[in-house]
């Protein structure tokens, strides 16, 4: 399935369910392309999900690593939990990224995403940590042939723009995430995919509408309910040349196959 010249995929953790239950779902949907979760696939029988993964016809347009102890409660908690920043959890992260690292290139795939935790330049020695810590990740990586794709939404784009500027890693790029910027309150998904163009290589498709209520998460809807924009923003995609992979996510609401569904036809009847 495309949208355009787009190919069009799923989260895998959207489904909330096993490697075969994720095929099946894909195979009724009718797309091909899939952003796979891989920690299943280091942590305890991950030899057996390894085995399943390789036994599909999917395409895994990038995979997706997430660390055991970050907490999206609240705000406040991921950004204390956040990705690479806590320390006392930094070795086994560490560790948790090389080997997906590792099972990434061994699938054939050049994109590994994550979120990396909030940027802030306002503390400096927050701030080392940060970009040294995402340039060993980077190394490790490009060490490997592969792209660190950083997910959008926990900054504004101008702030990870200028990030991005100063870390100047040629194995760091960026999964884009509209309705994060919403959800996080941080700035118009439409402009700040402009901001973002030169390192975009991977998309979220994702719906959400803002807070009322400064400091809490906004909400989560199906892709065209929200306050994206949607059709105006593939447009853009198509004004800053997009070439790559439309993964569609879903981590809210009671029926998230019918809702990847949705967003799927949705795409698919996007006329530009």
């Amino acid at each position: 399935m495309k949208c355009k010249n787009w190919p069009v995929g799923v989260c895998s953790w959207s489904l909330q369910t096993d490697v075969a239950g994720v095929a099946q779902a894909m195979r009724k949907i009718g797309i091909e392309h899939v952003n796979l979760g891989i920690r299943p696939a280091l942590e305890q029988n991950g030899e057996a999900v390894l085995d399943a993964i390789q036994k599909q016809t999917w395409t895994i347009s990038s995979t997706m690593i997430d660390f055991p102890q970050e907490d999206y409660s609240t705000l406040d908690s991921i950004r204390e939990t956040g990705g690479v920043v806590p320390d006392e959890y930094w070795e086994r992260n560490h560790k948790l990224f090389v080997g997906a690292v590792e099972v990434t290139g061994m699938l054939g795939v050049k994109y590994i995403a994550m979120h990396a935790g909030f940027i802030d330049e306002s503390n400096p020695e927050y701030a080392r940590k940060f970009y040294d810590r995402i340039r060993t990740l980077a190394d490790a990586a490009g060490a490997k042939n592969l792209t660190l794709l950083l997910e959008t939404g926990q900054e504004t784009a101008e702030e990870l723009r200028e990030f991005l500027e100063k870390l100047s890693h040629p194995a760091v790029a960026v999964n884009f995430d509209p309705a994060n910027m919403i959800l996080y309150d941080k700035g118009n998904p439409i402009e700040a995919v402009k901001v973002l163009a030169p390192w975009i290589r991977h998309l979220h498709v994702k719906d959400a509408t803002r807070t009322k209520q400064p400091g809490t998460w906004g909400a989560e809807v199906p892709w065209g309910d929200g306050e994206v924009n949607t059709d105006i923003f593939l447009k853009t995609l198509e004004e800053i040349g997009f070439d790559g992979v439309m993964a569609i996510e879903r981590e809210a609401g009671a029926d998230r196959f019918g809702d990847i569904n949705l967003a799927a036809q949705r795409l698919q009847a996007f006329a530009g």
